[in-house]
């Protein structure tokens, strides 16, 4: 479902949209494209965010289980 709202953007965004979403496009499709896009690189930043917490707090534990499998293979 699409919902109609209103925005207000700068002159110069508003020039880069017309001129980059070219004659067979309209702006309604071209800002959304963007948003989805905008939100979905959002959405990934917090999870890598979220992943690097969680391996940075159990990185003593996981270092030390990578040097007890290198010892086992008997890698230095």
């Amino acid at each position: 479902m699409k919902v109609k709202t209103s925005v207000t953007i700068s002159d110069d965004v508003l020039r880069a949209v017309d001129s980059l979403s070219g004659p067979r496009s309209n702006r309604s499709e071209f800002i959304e494209t963007a948003v989805k896009r905008f939100v979905e690189h959002l959405r990934r930043e917090r999870r890598n965010s979220k992943d690097l917490e969680i391996i940075n707090r159990r990185s003593k534990r996981l270092n030390r289980e990578a040097a007890e499998v290198l010892e086992n293979q008997g890698l230095p």
